[in-house]
Formats: structure tokens, sequence, C-alpha cells
């Protein structure tokens, strides 16, 4: 039997408006080189933008295999596919965008078990779309990243992190220094892949308690099903760590992040808190991907990227909460009031 041709993405039409963000992953964020070979991972949804980035890596010379994930294997992927990790293992860069579907999470842990062996640079553009492309993807990540970096020196000796916003949050974590923070600017390194657009540092902390109002979006498969929540926000209370009450007027978010949550031991604990660092970005669109990235205090419940972060604990699943216009305190000293850091980058 003949197997199916793969899509050419190099012959798929783009609109020339998604270039300077391609440009920008391409060539500023994961600083392709002629003599490195990409996976280029996609799916129908985002073939265009996928194209757009294929594109790039033409001009800059490297070679390139490119899948679209509904000519390899069914959806949604039960884990991956095996012609994409056997690409993997040869290429130094991979680039993965595509819009992910319920419980896919597992082939992406898969995937990113390949990247931190083989220590590959990887972005990671779940749920990428135009707006994110001519937005979050069009920011200067080398101020980015210079932000990120000071913010970094702040927080690495720092015992405590308290956060404040108008929506009712007040959340309050002590920091340990067991675990490391991570910087995932925009700027991909071997050392850690990173979310496109980017810029957020984060660790695995201590103990967080109080209270968390997601007047933003949330995350994994969540977020396009409820992608703006000022109007019926959700409210979690942390105590230890964990998950003790979630309440929204909108029940059947509050239903779904609560079973969410509840998957498996870990999945009610926090595994990351994160400061969002992209100054960019005005305003939260409803997608995870972006807004995480806008300047904040957000927290995910799950996996505490323990590779990274040095945490001992696991979770099968990891969902991110995004609030709005934070006051932010590093040991007493205020750092961000309504959304903006008040130190000079």
């Amino acid at each position: 039997m003949t197997p199916p041709l793969l899509t050419d993405l190099t012959a798929i039409a783009f609109d020339p408006e998604l270039s300077p963000g391609a440009i920008n992953a391409v060539n500023t964020c994961l600083r392709i080189q002629p003599n490195e070979k990409v996976t280029v991972i996609t799916d129908t949804a985002c073939c265009e933008i996928a194209a757009s980035i294929a594109n790039e890596l033409r001009k800059v010379g490297s070679p390139f295999k490119t899948f679209v994930l509904e000519e390899v294997a069914d959806r949604p992927l039960t884990g991956l596919p095996g012609k994409i990790a056997a690409d993997m293992e040869t290429s130094q860069v991979s680039i993965f965008a595509v819009r992910v579907q319920q419980n896919e999470l597992k082939s992406r842990m898969e995937m990113t078990d390949i990247v931190n062996r083989r220590r590959m640079r990887h972005a990671h553009m779940v749920n990428i779309n135009r707006t994110i492309m001519l937005e979050g993807m069009r920011a200067d990540y080398n101020r980015v990243d210079a932000l990120s970096r000071k913010m970094i020196d702040i927080v690495t000796s720092a015992r405590q992190v308290r956060a404040q916003n108008p929506a009712g949050s007040d959340l309050t974590a002590e920091l340990s220094s067991h675990y490391r923070w991570i910087k995932t600017s925009g700027i991909i390194s071997p050392d850690k892949w990173g979310n496109l657009p980017g810029g957020e540092i984060f660790t695995t902390p201590g103990e967080v308690n109080g209270t968390y109002v997601v007047d933003g979006v949330v995350g994994d498969y969540l977020c396009e099903k409820y992608p703006g929540l000022e109007g019926q926000p959700l409210t979690i209370r942390v105590k230890g760590n964990r998950i003790t009450e979630v309440t929204s007027d909108n029940k059947a978010l509050q239903q779904e992040f609560w079973a969410y949550t509840h998957t498996d031991e870990n999945s009610d604990r926090v595994g990351e808190f994160a400061i969002g660092t992209n100054l960019e970005l005005k305003r939260v669109i409803g997608n995870i991907l972006q807004d995480e990235k806008f300047p904040g205090l957000h927290i995910a419940f799950g996996n505490p990227y323990g590779h990274h972060t040095g945490a001992p604990w696991y979770s099968s699943t990891h969902i991110d909460v995004v609030g709005t216009r934070f006051d932010i305190w590093v040991d007493g000293q205020q750092i961000m009031e309504k959304g903006r850091f008040l130190i000079e980058v």
C-alpha cells in the first residue's frame, strides 16, 4: 500500500501579515542556523501559520520535515505518533503549532520528554492563531528577555510573593530554595523549551495560600470553551497548596474545572507560580498561550515541570489560570501596580 503524501507547507499560500511573527519565531526566538534540522508539527487548523514559519525556514536554508497531525494519526491523539517521535530524534529544533483537543496532554508530554532528553530548542505554540501572530509574536523579545532576567534576579533569593487584584485575589506564596526559577522569555535555549509567544518566569512554590480570582482565562482545552471570564470569574480557594473550593456563576465551567483538577492525586496542587513579562501585551484575548504572558501573576495546577524546577512530584494534568490588574510584592517590595511593572528594564 502506498503511504499517503504529506502536505508540503511551502506550497500553501498564507497571509503576508503572518510573516513578522514567523520571522521572530525562526530568527529571534529560536535562532535557527542553516546546518540545523527542524521538525515542524501542525494540524489542519494551524496550517497557514505553519506555512508562514516553513517559508522562513526555507529562507534560512535549514532542512526541515513537516507533519500535519490529521495525516499521521487519529485525533484526539492518544500518544505522540511514532513517525514524529522518530523525526525529532534526528532534529536539533522542533516547532509545535497545533490547536489541541481534549485529552491530548499525554502526547505533548511525550513530545517534551524527547525535547528535554535531547536538549532540543523547542517552540510550543499550542492553540496559536492569527491574533497571536499579529500581537504577541510581534513583541520585541530582546526587551522582554531583559525584563525577565531582571525579574529572575529579584525573585531568585526571595522568600515570599504576595499578590492582590481588584477582582478579589489575595494570594501568598512561600518560596522554596530547593526549586529553581525558570525564564521563558521567548529567547529559547537548549536549557528550557518555551512557549511562543514568550514572556514569563516561573517556579514551583513551596506553599500557596489564599484566593485567586480568574477574571482572565483558564488553560488547556477549557480555554476555547470559556475564552473570557471577566463577566463570570472563577474563584479558587487554596490552602496548603491544594484547591479547597471553586465557585463561579458559570456552573458548567465550575464543574469542568473541578473535575479537571481532580484527575489524579496532584491535579489540584499548585505546580506553577509565574509572573508574565511580555510588555507588548495590552489586553487579555481569551487564549492561554498568549494570556499567560500578560503582565501579572498566574498559577497552574498539576504538573510542576519538575525536570526544570526541581520539584520531585508529578501530575498527568496541567492547567493555568490568569487574572488581571495585579499588585505584586516580593518580600514586601512592590514590583507591580495594577498590572504595570514598577521596575526599570
